[in-house]
């Protein structure tokens, strides 16, 4: 369906001529319109379907049909999670409210709170905001939020994840008992549920897609790989594939020493993470899309404000606690239509994540021999047709590094007292395998 179709304005359907899309995917063809027609929404909509511009879309447009006064006032309020996902929120604005005649800003913690001070005092119809920055603000008598007409939840269910469902309620209460409420998130698990309830009237419930479901056109696979093998499997696979490439480390020290590791093979990478600070979160992302750098090393904090066009390939090198992660992890990928792969590396102390992972999304991964990779002693037990323990060992790479010696001595004396027939096997993951 054409975007034309939708109710939009001509301003607005130039300004998504112009973005290169002509299409609209199925969050945006049933959001838009009872957006527009003035009700409250309940939307849920895979990672990387365009949600974002399912409600930026018809929320400048209601406001560019009222009629504004010369010091303009905070008509619309949305709040993210994180500082990542405002900022990608206030770039959808501005690049679909090119032609409007609205203001808009963002504000969020962890940079200098004077120049958001300033320009909030010149007036914003529109305000993207973090909840913590946002009481701040309000605190400090920066703003008020008592024209507030639209309200807009982004990602509501990471912001119960990350605790701030307190600061959510201190701020409905400073808002207009009569606004439009409209809550959006990949996923709607029965908590968010039961806080609808409690801010929408009577809301249109849209789900375009199976709760906590991944999308059809990202091809998953992982690779069984011992932990200490999981940065030379990284190495490899990198050097073999030049497109670039996002990896989601569990901490920030792991994705510092990720980055440093990489390095050392001359692979330009860059960290993001909560301690950055905005300018290198900005700095960081700006190489990363102009093709600066071939990988961007990233958290789960930042999975969901990571919004880049024609991202290929997404790789796990830890798999999330938080099964729900998953989805969102690999969802910058694959987004908006396009073709998109994320891979895993799975070590057996993580058996319980990909498990729950799976059961989730109701599929299987695809699971893929190590074969054609160097990798030095990596030792696997296998199950095999439930007939019992197999041991399996890949022969040492040649260019195996010094520091591994010892580790090798320590598994091969182990394998002596174990292994009982060939011991040059292939270690070749099948589906289903498991660890013992």
């Amino acid at each position: 369906m054409n975007f034309n179709t939708l109710g939009l304005t001509d301003s607005l359907l130039r300004a998504v001529r112009k973005s290169g899309y002509t299409k609209a995917t199925a969050i945006q063809q049933k959001a838009i319109p009872v957006i527009l027609d003035g009700k409250d929404v309940m939307a849920a909509a895979q990672t990387g379907t365009g949600k974002t511009a399912g409600f930026t879309l018809p929320l400048l447009q209601l406001l560019s049909e009222e009629y504004r006064s010369k010091t303009p006032s905070i008509k619309a309020l949305v709040i993210t999670p994180t500082r990542e996902l405002a900022a990608q929120v206030q770039d959808n604005i501005h690049t679909y409210g090119t032609n409007e005649n609205l203001s808009s800003s963002v504000v969020f913690g962890g940079v200098n709170i004077n120049p958001q001070k300033r320009i909030l005092k010149r007036g914003v119809d529109i305000l993207v905001a973090t909840p913590g920055r946002l009481l701040d603000l309000y605190q400090q008598k920066a703003l008020r939020l008592d024209a507030v007409e639209i309200l807009v939840l982004d990602e509501a269910d990471r912001m119960l994840d990350m605790g701030f469902i307190h600061d959510i309620r201190r701020i409905l209460a400073l808002l207009p008992a009569q606004r439009q409420n409209l809550m959006f998130s990949a996923t709607f698990s029965n908590e968010i549920r039961k806080l609808a309830k409690t801010i929408c009237r009577n809301p249109v419930e849209i789900d375009v897609a199976p709760r906590n479901s991944t999308v059809d056109a990202i091809s998953q696979k992982l690779y069984l790989v011992e932990k200490n093998n999981k940065a030379e499997l990284l190495s490899q696979y990198l050097q073999s594939n030049a497109d670039q490439t996002l990896v989601f480390s569990r901490t920030k020290h792991g994705a510092n020493n990720l980055v440093k590791k990489l390095g050392r093979d001359n692979i330009s990478s860059v960290a993001i993470h909560g301690n950055k600070s905005q300018a290198q979160w900005t700095r960081a992302l700006g190489d990363f899309k102009q093709n600066k750098v071939q990988v961007l090393v990233a958290t789960d904090i930042a999975a969901r404000g990571i919004d880049i066009d024609q991202l290929a390939t997404v790789i796990n090198f830890d798999l999330p606690h938080v099964p729900e992660d998953y989805v969102h992890r690999i969802g910058r990928t694959g987004r908006a239509g396009a073709i998109g792969q994320a891979i895993s590396l799975v070590s057996s102390d993580e058996r319980k994540q990909l498990q729950d992972i799976e059961r989730m999304i109701k599929r299987s991964i695809e699971r893929t021999s190590t074969e054609g990779f160097a990798l030095s002693n990596l030792t696997q037990n296998n199950t095999k047709n439930g007939s019992g323990e197999r041991k399996v060992r890949v022969e040492k790479a040649d260019n195996a590094r010094t520091r591994n010696s010892e580790c090798r001595k320590s598994n091969s004396n182990t394998n002596k007292k174990t292994r009982s027939g060939n011991s040059r096997d292939s270690f070749k993951p099948r589906a289903g395998a498991r660890w013992q």
